[in-house]
């Protein structure tokens, strides 16, 4: 191996401190190692960790293994232990050029994520292979959802100041890149920590005018209980922020919402898409399920399978719920984990017909495309597109000519010679 390999699991912001690892090992030249930067959202994400690590030291038998990420900021003594491993390092650690340099052979790097005051900034030129970029505006989270490890990988929520995201972001607009990602824990949390407590849609009105060639820019999972009127404002006045919404509502009934420690309710769910449609009524949302959750009844789930329709959701992102040591959850009366499983089998069905039903209502119609990879982009409002001889690069008009399975079909549209 010359480069290191880096394996990632987990969200958008893991991709991000990927990338940032990629840097710094390139910067240090680091070789001959493997990164598995973990993900602790669940015992199964922990467990494909695991095996992910034992494969990478059997291709691998002379390099070294590096394991960071939340599930190793939370118990670095266990991936310590692991013989395939030669060092762990902490969610705030991994960040650190440091950490890479020649020499620094520590085999556990974990401070306390708790006294994290700072949301380090890295500038980065790009993503290998990617035609949209993920930033990080904010990390951790200051609430405590009784299913949920997370804020003790990530610590309190903090934020980004607003000229450092705006200078990462002129970055890669000109390196090329037509559409970011803002992301974070919980980036609906964003600026109460910094001068003047800007709001998320205030820091995204200033960078919007701070990088005027900036195309297109979406947002990672909202949380409907924390979204500010500038936001709103944004949804209704600025074309550049993409009509795709995804929520995290996590179940549509009430009891269990308030059993997950949430802090919405499933009428404010409804009232908040309502809302955005009457400000933008073409905005397509997508939405995060568990199902199972501990003292779930056949009842209570169906009112989350409503749910998709009384808020018109469209992509749906389903997990059975999975015990997590050391949370209020698992203490709690567990549903059977078949139960589970067959749970999200159909909320999965009822989200695959709410997609099907979307993306017919988009054949015949024009839409903004950006190519991700030769043949493949994804539109405005997300869907998946096979475009036959399209190529990387700034979005393009495609005539949308019909579906196939989860994905439309279209053409680009001929421009005429001046």
């Amino acid at each position: 191996m010359t480069e290191p390999e880096i394996i990632t699991f987990g969200c958008r912001l893991n991709t991000y401190e990927s990338e940032v690892m990629r840097e710094h090992a390139r910067d240090t030249g680091l070789s001959n190692t493997v990164i598995v930067n973990t993900c602790a959202v669940t015992s199964e994400a922990e467990r494909q960790a695991r095996q992910a690590i034992r494969r990478a030291r059997r291709k691998h038998p002379n390099a070294q293994i590096i394991v960071t990420g939340c599930a190793a900021q939370i118990s670095p003594d266990a991936y310590a232990a692991m013989p395939e491993v030669d060092r762990v390092l902490g969610n705030t650690e991994k960040l650190q050029r440091s950490s890479f340099e020649p020499g620094d052979n520590e085999p556990v790097r974990v401070n306390d994520i708790m006294a994290a005051r700072e949301t380090a900034n890295h500038l980065i030129e790009g993503f290998d292979g990617r035609a949209r970029a993920f930033i990080q505006v904010q990390n951790g989270c200051d609430h405590r959802c009784t299913f949920c490890i997370i804020p003790y990988g990530r610590g309190n929520s903090r934020s980004v100041p607003i000229g450092e995201i705006s200078r990462q972001v002129q970055t890669l607009v000109n390196g090329g890149f037509h559409e970011i990602v803002l992301s974070g824990v919980d980036i609906t949390s964003y600026g109460p920590d910094l001068p003047g407590q800007p709001t998320l849609g205030q820091m995204i009105r200033r960078l919007l005018a701070a990088v005027p060639e900036l195309s297109r820019l979406r947002l990672s999972s909202l949380d409907p209980a924390e979204i500010d009127d500038d936001l709103l404002r944004l949804i209704a006045e600025e074309p550049r922020l993409m009509p795709h919404l995804h929520l995290s509502l996590q179940a549509g009934d009430n009891l269990i919402l308030k059993r997950m420690k949430r802090r919405h309710s499933r009428e404010q769910a409804i009232v908040f898409t309502n809302t955005v449609r009457r400000l933008r009524p073409d905005a397509v949302f997508g939405a995060d399920f568990i199902t199972g959750f501990p003292t779930e009844t056949e009842a209570m789930f169906a009112n989350t399978v409503k749910l998709v329709e009384d808020c018109g959701l469209t992509y749906l992102h389903v997990f059975p719920y999975s015990p997590r040591p050391e949370t209020p959850a698992a203490r709690m009366p567990q549903v059977a984990r078949q139960e589970s499983k067959d749970r999200a089998a159909r909320l999965r069905a009822t989200g695959q017909t709410a997609l099907a039903r979307h993306l017919d209502g988009e054949i015949g119609g024009l839409r903004s495309v950006l190519i991700e990879r030769d043949g493949f982009g994804r539109t405005e409002y997300f869907a998946p597109v096979l475009v036959a001889g399209a190529q990387p690069g700034p979005a393009l008009p495609v005539h949308i000519t019909g579906r196939d399975g989860d994905k439309l079909v279209g053409a680009l549209v001929q421009r005429s010679a001046a």
